[in-house]
């Protein structure tokens, strides 16, 4: 016989006042429930649609009433959905619930469905990452590549124009060129540091080239010094924080937790000096949070430090690209399903949890709801390819018009031979580029032909 359980969705839904005249608003946190039209989904209606099936149940689904996780008050009460599972209000609490000892004497827990721990999250504007290689910082990794690739296609460029155009190089025979490929990339080299390095081009494509090559390089020194002298100039006082201790040992940025939640009881309880000056400066400031949602807000808004369960914390930083968590979890930790003492189906939820965990089922639930999406633009300091994207299209049309101007002229040229030595053009371009591109085979291959003729 299939027996009915009603359910609260912990941490779901949290009761807010808004605006000082009474009205409440409703809160869904993700990615564990989330309202789509009249019902609910997520990573926690997913895990109950799971275990009702291996289990054997039916469930009623009903949100917390105060938007809490549960904690005991000094009259030894239980709030939140702790409190509801005690009072007999809900059969079970299947949320991001934390397994503590104080919710274990008191309810009875589930075998952990989901592990995390305790990280934190600020806005990576507020992060500074200490370098040797700071001279590179203005722009990023793919924005020095496509500059290297720019810099070599626009050097072959130029080797190349100045063999093919007959204006630039009149006498294969009797001369050497000027721009060899050392001398080519030798003569942008100049340009980019805003000198010359002649000689210069003659022909109308090598100047062409270079001429486009110089806008680039001014632009593009204009804004590499732009982003430098923004990055070392800043305004905003700068911390370089990736752990607790970095966080203790300042005081630009606040930090603060959800109060009255599990993370906010191991920094009152814990016995390391660390942790409790960091609850006595939270305390101080009064710097807790209502709920997970509005510690995400603020630490988006800057000036402040959201600590939590690193799982809850990696999926803000998947939504929102601003927003980077601490590389450092502390005080290791699991998510639980609570229920009443002695309840009858609480040691085959256990079961169904093992067995949902041994199949990959609830990794494909992690991956599923934790999948990267970030929200909003970046907003790192570091100029990306595509921000100079329109350069990088200007260049590109200037090197492709050089070599058609350097093709067409020796085309033209090659014609005109063809025409007052009456032979076909295909051969006379053919030994042309054979002189100009150092070609012996194909010089004496079309003088053989021409001496037959």
């Amino acid at each position: 016989m299939r027996s009915c359980v009603g359910l609260v969705l912990a941490a779901v839904c949290a009761l807010a006042a808004s605006g000082g005249k009474g009205h409440s608003q409703r809160w869904l946190e993700e990615p564990y429930a989330m309202s789509r039209g009249s019902e609910l989904e997520g990573y926690c209606i997913d895990l109950l649609t799971e275990l009702a099936k291996r289990v054997g149940f039916t469930y009623k689904i009903h949100l917390v009433k105060d938007g809490r996780y549960g904690v005991m008050d000094q009259s030894g009460q239980w709030n939140g959905m702790i409190g509801e599972v005690i009072q007999g209000e809900a059969d079970l609490a299947v949320a991001p619930l934390t397994l503590t000892s104080v919710r274990e004497r008191h309810v009875d827990m589930s075998t952990p469905f989901l592990q995390t721990g305790l990280g934190f999250i600020l806005n990576k504007d507020l992060v500074t990452h200490e370098s040797t290689l700071s001279l590179l910082a203005p722009f990023s990794a793919d924005m020095w590549v496509g500059l290297l690739i720019a810099f070599l296609l626009t050097g072959l460029s130029i080797f190349l124009v100045s063999r093919m155009s007959p204006s630039e190089w009149a006498e294969p025979d009797k001369e050497q060129t000027t721009f060899t490929l050392l001398h080519s990339f030798w003569y942008i080299t100049g340009a980019l540091t805003l000198q010359g390095a002649g000689p210069h081009p003659k022909a109308v494509a090598g100047r062409v080239i270079t001429a486009i090559w110089w806008l680039f390089s001014v632009l593009l020194l204009a804004c590499y010094f732009a982003n430098f002298y923004a990055m070392i100039h800043t305004d905003k006082k700068q911390a370089s924080i990736r752990t607790f201790s970095d966080l203790a040992n300042q005081d630009l940025i606040e930090y603060g937790a959800v109060e009255g939640g599990s993370t906010s009881q191991f920094f009152k309880t814990s016995k390391i000096a660390l942790y409790q000056r960091m609850y006595e400066q939270m305390e101080k400031k009064r710097s807790f949070v209502a709920n997970t949602g509005e510690g995400v807000r603020r630490a988006q808004e800057g000036n402040f430090a959201f600590i939590g369960e690193a799982v809850s914390l990696d999926l803000a930083v998947a939504r929102y690209c601003s927003l980077t968590r601490s590389e450092e979890v502390v005080s290791e930790r699991a998510y639980s399903i609570a229920a009443p003492r002695g309840f009858p189906l609480i040691k085959n939820l256990s079961i169904a949890i093992l067995e949902l965990s041994e199949s990959g089922t609830l990794a494909y639930l992690r991956n599923k709801w934790w999948a990267r999406s970030c929200m909003g633009d970046h907003e790192g300091g570091s100029l990306e390819a595509h921000d100079l994207r329109g350069l990088f299209v200007l260049l590109g049309l200037g090197l492709s018009l050089g070599v058609l101007l350097a093709l067409l002229e020796l085309l033209s040229k090659a014609h005109r031979q063809a025409k007052d030595d009456k032979r076909s053009c295909c051969s006379v371009l053919t030994s042309e580029l054979g002189r100009r591109f150092g070609g012996a085979a194909e010089i004496a291959e079309a003088e053989s032909e021409k001496s037959k003729a």
